[in-house]
């Protein structure tokens, strides 16, 4: 059975590199909007991996790690972090939060290959 990763972005064509990139490797992909949407889509089913953005609307990155780590059922589910942001400052704040790693915007599919097996086979 395919690992299902849930990729949470408010850009659609990010949304759709992602998704088509993991789907290529053999992944199940789930798409959301924005930080809330991810949220409710991992209150309604168990995923394997959470590939978010930092800043979105409604709720940004840092502050869904910190609901996703509030929840039982993903105390311990794998969360990247995808985001332009590459600040010292805001990578501390990503492991505080929870996060399990950090990938820069423009990302090359293949090292996003690699990590993601890395983290969840």
């Amino acid at each position: 059975m395919a690992k299902t990763v849930l990729t949470v972005d408010d850009s659609a064509s990010i949304r759709q590199m992602v998704s088509f990139t993991l789907k290529g490797a053999g992944y199940e992909v789930l798409e959301a909007v924005d930080g809330q949407d991810g949220l409710d889509k991992c209150k309604q089913r168990a995923v394997d991996l959470v590939l978010t953005d930092q800043n979105m609307p409604r709720m940004d990155g840092i502050t869904l790690i910190k609901s996703l780590r509030g929840l039982p059922s993903h105390q311990t589910t794998p969360i990247l972090i995808l985001t332009t942001e590459s600040s010292d400052a805001m990578k501390t704040q990503g492991r505080a939060a929870g996060a399990t790693g950090w990938l820069v915007k423009p990302f090359d599919p293949q090292k996003l290959i690699e990590v993601v097996r890395k983290v969840i086979g």
